[in-house]
Parts: structure tokens; C-alpha cells; sequence
């Protein structure tokens, strides 16, 4: 029926009130918006017609007992304030209603109960205690909408992941940061699946997880850097998280963030690639997030990560770093001789000699240590040596061989991880703890090896020809399986026609976000992007580019679930009717 202003400006009338206390209910439009009229135990109650949860029209649902239910999914709704039953559903927006002279008016534009942004700041805290991927999605956009910048879900899911998992800093907030890194290089749309996709995983590794209790750092203020770092390392060394936890944040009230972080990656390095690369690359990560949220946070984040150095296993303690040869006590020695050597170099400039990126990969370990040792001697820097490290990790997944197990791909994939967090660490502090993580990752190169005999010819571009249209070259491939040297060639050949990196690393982020991507696969895009701005030599940095080409290629496509859950969340916030298509 056709609305009629009222002489209050704020109310509409929408029906004759005998007519509708004979149907039941209408559904009438008032104010640009669809609105639900019931008549139900004596009252007249009025809510947006749009289900909260996917958009069915609620004039279709069940009225009984005070209670209106959605036929869709079931979702329950308080009739007369609208609140749900069901947290997953959200609430659906009531309208105040008035009988005047037989009329039934509503008002269409009441006061909302809560601003948008904290609404949608509200119902991101509901998906991440429920792990609610769509209540996650509908937050994510409704918060950009409203020109939220992506730091303020993303400092959200780091709280809360700190707090609510016992066990500390994993594979979900790994990915949250590694998605903040990724935000600028992504398509807009890719930006907003990118926190989304952080989040989900978030709330995945939390559920069911028993939460985190802080413990107070010392009251004492005047503790030397060198004490904190003592007392850090030694707590670690005997797995006391409690004691370390003490440590770690006392340090973070009296220390600057540069010397919190050293002695993070110290710890990190007094044991050898601990948890195959992941202790540091945790603690990298960690780092990282803070360096978009600001380290006015770190008391509530960083202590997540001391799990991950208590708990690590540590890969002196593997038969494969003992057995045949015992390259843990090689990389130990190394360690013992390296203020000697560093001091030795103090004055000198070192510039990579020829073939040491072959030494890298080479089969002999002690060469390797040797000629690690010999540039430390000659004025390498502690970002120097670890970039070489980096780029002979890159090599090794650029050049995996695909007649190895799939699981392969993790191992080379973690030394990768491994040494790209050792270089960044090196960047950020200049510590002889990247001396320490070069040689470690140094040697988990050589123990790789394997998985390039024989060695995959990186392509130079010349095996196909250049993409005319990349994206849809690029995403033709992924769409299909197995096509890892195709992925690899066509990336080679975009790149030695002179085709824009930008454009690229815009069409590899919109092929990982689509796909329900897993940790290592997330993890390897965003290093690979890291590794390639890093990378001076054009050559050397098609090889990073090449490599994460590769390694999607090997994982994908998948189900696409997740992508299907931010698809419907977003035509829901466009006013689409889901449940029609």
C-alpha cells in the first residue's frame, strides 16, 4: 500500500490497522527501506524485512511467543527490540510504531543504538569469540565502508589472539601479520579479503582454546639491557615461559622497542632453526604488527610468542643435523668464532665474491660454514650475509623439484621462511643474531638439497611468450592443477618483457585470496613479495617471483570456501538478494 506522511515528520503510515490486525503482517516500504509490520498479541511490531544473517525477508519467517524466526537458517529475533538469539545472526533493526485514527505508523529512520563503527567493531569481537567466518566477512567491510583504516581490525585480532590462546603466538596471527604486509600491494577489493582473511584464521586458532593469563613485569626500573637479556635467555634455556614472560616485559616498560626485539631474536638463535624456522619467523611477525599498530601494544602482544621459544623443538636435537655429518657442531663452532671475525671485519666493505651464491648450494657443508666465516671476516654485515642466505632459500623453491613428495614443498618452503624473517630481523637491529640465523639457515639450505637433485632450470623468460592479458593467463593457470612450471614460465615471461611488478603482485595476491589458501601458502606469497623488493639484481629478483608463481601453483585451486563466505557477506552489504540467486 502507499505511505503516508504523518503530521510527525518521523512517522509514516504503512497500514490500516483493522486490515492488519487481520492479516498478521505486511510488507511495505518506508523510508528507502523494505520494513516487516506484524500483529502479534495485541501489538504492533515493526522490523527491516532483510534478515540480519542473509538477507531472507523475515514477512516470511514465524511469529509465536514473542519470537520471530527466520525460515532460512533459524535464526530467532526478540520481536519487539529485535535483538537475536543467535549471535551468528546479528541483530535486525526494530522500528518504533504508533495508532492513530485506525492508522498504523512507523517512524523509518530511528535513532541507531549503536554508531556504525562501533557496531561493526562489536560484531567483529562477537566473530572472533564465536570463529564466525560471515559475522568476520560482514565486519571487515562494514568497518571499510566506513573508512576504518585496516589497522584497527587488524590491532583487534591481535589482542585478541594474544589473549585468548594459551599455547601463544601461531600459525593464525602469522597470517594476520603477513596479510598487514601484503595490504599495499593488493587490489583494494583484495585489500579488505586480505584482513578477512587474517582474522578467520585468527578466530580458528583460538576456538576451543583455553585463554592466556598475563604475568606482570618486575617493579624494579632500573634493570640494564644486558641483565634483562641474561636473565631472558637463561629462563628460555630452561623452558620457564612464566619466568621469561617476567622478563620480556619488563623489558618492553624500560627498554626501546630495537632492544626488546635483539633480544627476542637472540633467544631465538641460541638454539639452532628452532620449530624448522617458525620460532623466528613468529617472532619476526610479531615484530612486524606491531610496526602498524605501534608498539604502545607490545605488552599485550609480544609475550605471545614465548611459547613458541619454551616449547620449540631445537634442531641440534634432530638425527638430520647430526647424522651424517654433524652440522649442528659446525654451525656452533661458527657461533664461537663470530665476535672474533666481526671484529675483525669492523672497518671492511664486503661485496659478495663470485660464486659464493653457488657456495650456498653447494654439497659441502663445511665450505659453506667456511665461506660464511671468511665474509663476517671481511666486513659483511649482518643484513649482507643473511640476504645471500635468503636468496639461496628463494633458489631452492624456485628450483623444487616436482617428482618429490608434495610435502616437500613445506621443507623448502620453511628454510625460505626462515631466512626471509633472519634478513628483515637483521634490517630492523642490526644484531649478530642474523649472523647467527644466516648460518643456521645456511645450513638448512644444504640439508634442502635434495629436493633440487636435479635442480628445476629457472625459466628466463624466453620459454613462452609474454602474457597479453597477465591476469587472466595467470588465473587460467591456477584454475587448473599441476600447472607449476606453466605458472613459473609465464611469470619469467611477464617479467623480461618489462611487465610492472605492481600489476603483478596484484594478480598473484587476487589468485591467493580467492583460494582457501593454506599457512605455508599465505606465508610464501607475502616472503616472496618481501624478498623480491629487497632484491637489487632484476635477475636475482624474478627468481622470488618465479618461485611463489610456482608454489600456488602446487596448492591450488581448492574449494573456495572462504571466498564464497566474503562473496555473500559482500553482496549482502550491496542490498543483494542472496537467497534468490
Amino acid at each position: 500500500m502507499a505511505t503516508q506522511e504523518s503530521d510527525d515528520a518521523e512517522f509514516v503510515s504503512v497500514a490500516d490497522a483493522d486490515e492488519l490486525h487481520e492479516e498478521g503482517r505486511i510488507v511495505t516500504r518506508a523510508g528507502g527501506r523494505a520494513i516487516a509490520v506484524f500483529h502479534h498479541e495485541g501489538e504492533f511490531q515493526a522490523v527491516d524485512n532483510r534478515c540480519p544473517h542473509m538477507g531472507f525477508p523475515l514477512a516470511d519467517g514465524t511469529v509465536d511467543d514473542g519470537i520471530l524466526t527466520c525460515h532460512w537458517h533459524h535464526a530467532r529475533f526478540e520481536l519487539s527490540c529485535g535483538d537475536t538469539f543467535d549471535p551468528w545472526a546479528d541483530d535486525v533493526q526494530s522500528f518504533p510504531t504508533e495508532v492513530r485514527d485506525g492508522e498504523v505508523y512507523v517512524d523509518p529512520h530511528p535513532d541507531p543504538d549503536l554508531p556504525p563503527v562501533e557496531h561493526w567493531t562489536d560484531r567483529l569481537r562477537t566473530g572472533l569469540e564465536e570463529s564466525l567466518r560471515l559475522v568476520v566477512a560482514k565486519s571487515v567491510i562494514g568497518l571499510a565502508d566506513e573508512g576504518v583504516a585496516y589497522t584497527d581490525p587488524l590491532r583487534q585480532g591481535l589482542e585478541f589472539g594474544a589473549q585468548y590462546r594459551e599455547d601463544g603466538w601461531s600459525s593464525g596471527l602469522t597470517i594476520l601479520s603477513a596479510m598487514a604486509n601484503l595490504h599495499d600491494e593488493l587490489r583494494p577489493d583484495d585489500q579488505r579479503r586480505a584482513v578477512y582473511t587474517g582474522l578467520y584464521r585468527v578466530a580458528e586458532d583460538c576456538q576451543g582454546e583455553p585463554p592466556k593469563f598475563d604475568q606482570p613485569s618486575f617493579s624494579a626500573r632500573d634493570l640494564s639491557r644486558e641483565r634483562l637479556e641474561s636473565w631472558f635467555r637463561e629462563t628460555i634455556e630452561v623452558r620457564d615461559r612464566d619466568g621469561a614472560e617476567r622478563c620480556l616485559q619488563t623489558a618492553i616498560a624500560t627498554l626501546e622497542p630495537e632492544e626488546v626485539a635483539d633480544i627476542l631474536y637472540l633467544a631465538a638463535t641460541d638454539h639452532l632453526y628452532m620449530a624448522a624456522g617458525h620460532t623466528f619467523d613468529f617472532i619476526n611477525k610479531a615484530c612486524e604488527a606491531l610496526d602498524h599498530v605501534g608498539w604502545d601494544h607490545a605488552d599485550e602482544i609480544l609475550p605471545s610468542v614465548i611459547p613458541r621459544l619454551t616449547e620449540a623443538t631445537r634442531s641440534e636435537e634432530l638425527s638430520s643435523w647430526r647424522q651424517p655429518i654433524d652440522v649442528a657442531q659446525l654451525t656452533y663452532d661458527a657461533y664461537d668464532e663470530l665476535p672474533d671475525l666481526a671484529e675483525d671485519g669492523e672497518d671492511a666493505e664486503w661485496d659478495a665474491p663470485e660464486g659464493f651464491a653457488e657456495t650456498l648450494l653447494s654439497d659441502d657443508p663445511e665450505e659453506i660454514i667456511t665461506a660464511m666465516k671468511a665474509a663476517v671476516q671481511n666486513g659483511a654485515t649482518p643484513a649482507q650475509l643473511a640476504g645471500e642466505v635468503a636468496q639461496a632459500a628463494g633458489r631452492r623453491v624456485a628450483q623444487f623439484g616436482t617428482s618429490n613428495e608434495f610435502n616437500d614443498w613445506n621443507t623448502v618452503h620453511h628454510t625460505y621462511s626462515y631466512a626471509n624473517a633472519v634478513h628483515k630481523a637483521a634490517l630492523r637491529t642490526n644484531s649478530s643474531a642474523a649472523y647467527r640465523g644466516a648460518l643456521a639457515g645456511a645450513m638448512s639450505v644444504y640439508l634442502d638439497r635434495f629436493l633440487n637433485t636435479p635442480p628445476t632450470p629457472i625459466p628466463d623468460g624466453t620459454e613462452v611468450e609474454a602474457p597479453d592479458d597477465l591476469r587472466e593467463e595467470l588465473l587460467d593457470v591456477f584454475d587448473e592443477e599441476g600447472e607449476v612450471d606453466a605458472a613459473g614460465k609465464l611469470v619469467a615471461s611477464y617479467l623480461r618483457d618489462g611487465g610492472d611488478p605492481a600489476e603483478l603482485k596484484k594478480v598473484l595476491g587476487e589468485g591467493l585470496l580467492r583460494e582457501d589458501a593454506d599457512f605455508h601458502t599465505l606465508q610464501n606469497v607475502e616472503a616472496a613479495f618481501e624478498r623480491f623488493d629487497l632484491t637489487e639484481d632484476p635477475e636475482e629478483a624474478r627468481t622470488h617471483m618465479v618461485a611463489t608463481a610456482r608454489y600456488v601453483s602446487a596448492h591450488v585451486p581448492t574449494r573456495r570456501s572462504a571466498e564464497q563466505t566474503y562473496t555473500i557477506a559482500d553482496r549482502l552489504h550491496r542490498g543483494e538478494k542472496v537467497h534468490e540467486s
